[in-house]
């Protein structure tokens, strides 16, 4: 990743070029529930199905994406991660709620949806519920190497799942590219982000392997801090963050592309000659 130092954009092209924002992390403040890893980039929910509520450390950035990919599922639990994002500063809870949904909720500005696909599309004032409602355009993850939502601009490289190296890799990665998984599956990435509007209002959205699920919520209070909400529920067992370049791609990150594509097969890698860290990071990254 480029140095937070390095000027790139953090949005459309042509626009005023910013910082790019820090590394993501997990809050100390978190659910009875929850551990995180001493790098602050993993959540695990050690018991129960409940007390599994993260969220970010900082505030995020107008356009940031909070990228989290599903590490770990358990059997024998009814529902998924939920994902959104509040103006709470999580250091200021006396306690941190059970579930986000409804008791963080409750709490007020905040804005939580469980995963799913398509249902919690809003549509814009004057336009007909069913547009809210309707698939988006199929992906165009195999042609267009950006995302673009409303006036941000975000490379998709890493926004879309991979699966572990194995036999079929090579079809299962097509699978995470064209969103045809269950959005809740192992290795899925979904992230949460905001836009602001010209009327000081900002649109929340929601990230799926690669493809916005459009705006889930409006009217967030864009000149307020906000943070991005994790609940590990239920089956959903383990999380970790997953950071996003906006500007111009890392040396490492040409590396990994320009390989990968080199080869038929991710198991392919192993056979080059390369050093370990530099295979890894092309096979799990």
């Amino acid at each position: 990743m480029a140095a937070a130092s390095d000027p790139v954009e953090l949005g459309a092209p042509g626009g005023p070029a910013r910082p790019e924002p820090p590394p993501t992390r997990f809050h100390s403040v978190h659910g009875a529930n929850i551990r995180v890893d001493p790098s602050g980039t993993r959540a695990t929910r050690v018991e129960s199905f409940a007390h599994g509520v993260c969220f970010s450390r900082e505030p995020l950035a107008p356009g940031q994406v909070f990228l989290v990919e599903i590490e770990e599922k358990e059997l024998g639990w009814c529902g998924h991660l939920r994902l959104g994002l509040t103006a709470l500063d999580p250091a200021s809870l006396a306690a941190v709620p059970e579930f986000s949904l409804p008791d963080l909720v409750s709490l007020g500005h905040t804005w939580v949806f469980a995963i799913t696909r398509h249902h919690n599309r809003v549509p814009r004032e004057g336009r007909p519920e069913a547009e809210a409602l309707a698939p988006s355009c199929p992906p165009a993850l195999l042609v267009e190497p950006h995302l673009c939502i409303e006036q941000f601009r975000i490379p998709r490289d890493r926004l879309v799942g991979r699966s572990r190296p194995g036999l079929y890799s090579h079809l299962l990665d097509q699978l995470y590219e064209l969103n045809m998984l269950p959005p809740t599956a192992r290795r899925s990435r979904l992230g949460v982000l905001f836009c602001p509007r010209p009327d000081g209002t900002a649109d929340m959205h929601i990230v799926i392997n690669g493809e916005d699920m459009g705006p889930s919520a409006r009217g967030l209070p864009a000149a307020q801090p906000l943070y991005a909400v994790v609940d590990v529920f239920a089956s959903t067992k383990s999380v970790r963050l997953v950071q996003v370049e906006y500007g111009l791609p890392s040396l490492q990150t040409l590396c990994r592309l320009v390989i990968q594509r080199s080869v038929v097969h991710r198991l392919a890698i192993d056979g080059l000659h390369l050093p370990k860290g530099l295979k890894d990071f092309c096979k799990y990254e």
